[in-house]
């Protein structure tokens, strides 16, 4: 039987690239440890399930001393120990699988003469955030009337998802890497993130988060796409800053979700409440933390309110299992793939532009499963 002489350096990096030691995996591969003593070499299979274990690409094994991995965007974050010299591969692989999904829509629209969306990259740092805030608001229809037709604020987080799709951003909340619930992403590590592109922009949220807080970060990341500046963010509070590109993201993002004239028009009623911020959110339609978030903002509350409210708010949250995550699998495909993006790849597989196995490998849903997505998106396939 052939082994592999690979090198004890590169199999405890990849047990560290994946955040645990060697003898963390000696448990589902025991002949690992003995390996790194130079007791012997896997095999071929063995490595690849190495590799699996670890979400390593197998080929990373083969090196003759570990890669240095770095992130492809810029880094933004904010969190502390978030700056960390080596990203998971949970990032990593979700990275890389927007990137492609980015590539792919843009390389579909210039297909069909389609023309680039002037708002990416249509403001600069130069710019008053807040006057461009209100320029996003009314881009998204978000102005008059809009919170009369919405519920609850938890609906308006997927009402203002699906309005920033119909602008033609790829807009993807998701808390895991693809549909794997044994990959959670980390809150601790990032927040979301912004891909600039002229015909396929996109922004990807973090679905571990409160969601709460995933309202703040859609329209944060949103700034990004409006400013032409893509990269990672990672921020603790609802604090993006350090930067003059997050302080003026975080500021346009505010006036996005809640304008100041019509925040001070409600305070004085909404603070008279015994629970002030959850008042908010019942008349703005955003989330009780973005409520508190602003008010800070306006200088209406202290920042060691702010900290305690949204600290106490999202742990009472989180306890209470409203984060998404669970529930119904076709309804959950609608934030972690969207509507855009498979709308565009159901459009090209059926006019014959690709085949249904380059379907089934970009939105990573399979045969049946990629047919009864369609069907709920009211496409019956062939």
């Amino acid at each position: 039987m052939t082994r592999i002489p690979v090198t004890p350096e590169m199999l405890q990096w990849a047990c560290e690239r994946a955040g645990y030691d060697v003898a963390h995996f000696v448990t589902r591969i025991p002949q690992l440890a003995a390996w790194v003593r130079r007791e012997g070499h896997p095999t071929l299979k063995q490595l690849e399930e190495l590799a699996n274990a670890t979400h390593t690409p197998l080929g990373y094994l083969f090196l003759p001393e570990p890669p240095e991995e770095r992130l492809p965007i810029p880094d933004y974050r904010m969190v502390a120990g978030a700056r960390q010299d080596r990203p998971s591969p949970d990032l990593l692989d979700t990275l890389y699988t927007m990137q492609r999904r980015q590539e792919w829509l843009r390389e579909s629209f210039i297909e069909i003469d389609a023309e680039p969306l002037a708002f990416v990259a249509s403001a600069r740092l130069a710019d008053e955030p807040d006057a461009v805030g209100r320029e996003m608001r009314r881009a998204l229809g978000l102005d008059g009337g809009w919170v009369a037709g919405v519920g609850t604020w938890q609906d308006a987080v997927s009402e203002m998802r699906r309005a920033i799709e119909q602008l033609g951003v790829m807009a993807v909340i998701n808390g895991v890497v693809g549909n794997n619930a044994h990959r959670r992403l980390s809150v601790e590590e990032f927040r979301g993130f912004a891909l600039i592109d002229s015909h396929a922009p996109l922004i990807f949220v973090n679905g571990a988060d409160a969601r709460s807080a995933q309202m703040f970060t859609l329209a944060h990341e949103l700034a990004h796409i409006w400013l032409g500046t893509e990269g990672l963010s990672g921020f603790e509070s609802l604090f993006p800053g350090g930067t003059d590109v997050e302080d003026w993201c975080n500021r346009a993002a505010a006036e996005l979700l809640a304008p100041e004239q019509e925040l001070r028009a409600h305070w004085m009623k909404a603070k008279r409440a015994a629970s002030p911020f959850e008042a908010l959110a019942r008349t703005l339609k955003v989330s009780p933390v973005v409520a508190a978030r602003r008010a800070l903002d306006l200088e209406m509350i202290g920042r060691d309110g702010f900290v305690d409210f949204y600290e106490g708010y999202v742990s009472r949250e989180r306890k209470l299992g409203t984060e998404p995550g669970a529930g119904e699998f076709y309804n959950n495909q609608n934030e972690r793939i969207g509507e855009l993006f498979t709308t565009q790849v159901l459009r090209a597989a059926m006019e014959g532009r690709i085949g249904f196995k380059e379907a089934y490998d970009i939105t990573e849903l399979r045969g049946g499963t990629f047919q009864k997505y369609a069907e709920r998106l009211g496409v019956n396939l062939p």
